[in-house]
């Protein structure tokens, strides 16, 4: 008796374990972070949607269910902040397909590259598809963009990870004195310069771990090995200086997650 209660209590873990696996991956949440500033009116504000690391995984038929939420937080800006392809996505439909629904509804929409976009034989392709559907990429670039009566530098770099980005190139001409976001696939960026003259920080990369474990956290990340410090979530870099890493939509490697739900986020920035 002993035995066979030994055996249900373990079968019924595993498939409670198995229900989570399933759930985290296949369901995405929105996540929600605000970041307050002096550098904009207090009775101003801009909210950022950022989607990342999508790896083509499809949520809902033909991604229904990401344009419907991209429609209900009706954001300023929608931000896509690499690898929405995987090494070896052979079809760009899916992509075209988002982006073409999300500028459709939304003015601002602005893409830099990650990894998985670089190392995909169809990059080129990715790139100029986006561009024709009047995705902003933002190449080492910046632009500025001012909603009501407040103005935001808006700057993207090429990704990090192996060191496509040019920070000299991307920075060039913006006014300090507006508020500023960088995006960057990879959050590493803040390690690999000693200054970085942005106010926040929007990366991806991490996937949050894809896999948690309890009272540990992230238990493998890019770039970091075993344990990061650099997982997900809000992290201070310079005084008054944020990097917020989205844990993201899709996997890569293994197609699972543990802890450790699929996401996008809603990016808040108030006048203070």
């Amino acid at each position: 008796m002993k035995k066979l209660l030994t055996a249900f209590t373990l079968l019924t873990s595993i498939y409670a374990i198995l229900r989570r696996i399933r759930f985290e991956t296949n369901q995405f949440k929105l996540n929600h972070v605000t970041f307050k500033t002096n550098k904009i009116p207090s009775e101003s504000g801009f909210t950022l949607l950022q989607m990342t690391d999508l790896h083509n995984k499809v949520f809902g038929f033909n991604n229904e269910q990401l344009v419907s939420f991209a429609k209900i937080a009706s954001p300023d800006i929608i931000v896509l902040t690499g690898d929405f392809l995987d090494d070896d996505t052979k079809t760009l439909g899916r992509v075209f397909s988002l982006v073409e629904r999300l500028t459709a509804n939304h003015k601002h929409v602005y893409f830099v590259s990650g990894n998985h976009d670089w190392a995909n034989s169809r990059k080129a392709e990715l790139l100029n598809g986006l561009h024709d559907r009047r995705v902003t990429i933002l190449n080492n670039r910046n632009t500025q963009i001012t909603i009501e009566n407040a103005t935001l530098n808006l700057i993207g770099i090429d990704d990090p990870s192996k060191e496509h980005e040019d920070m000299d190139e991307a920075f060039s001409g913006i006014n300090p004195n507006n508020y500023t976001i960088l995006l960057s696939h990879a959050p590493n960026i803040v390690n690999m310069y000693s200054t970085i003259p942005a106010d926040l920080i929007l990366s991806g990369h991490t996937h949050g771990g894809q896999v948690r474990a309890p009272l540990i956290g992230a238990l493998v990340a890019p770039d970091q090995g075993l344990f990061p410090k650099l997982d997900k979530g809000v992290f201070e870099f310079g005084p008054g200086q944020y990097l917020y890493i989205d844990s993201g939509l899709g996997t890569s490697r293994i197609p699972v997650r543990f802890l450790n739900q699929s996401q996008l986020s809603l990016v808040t920035i108030t006048g203070s």
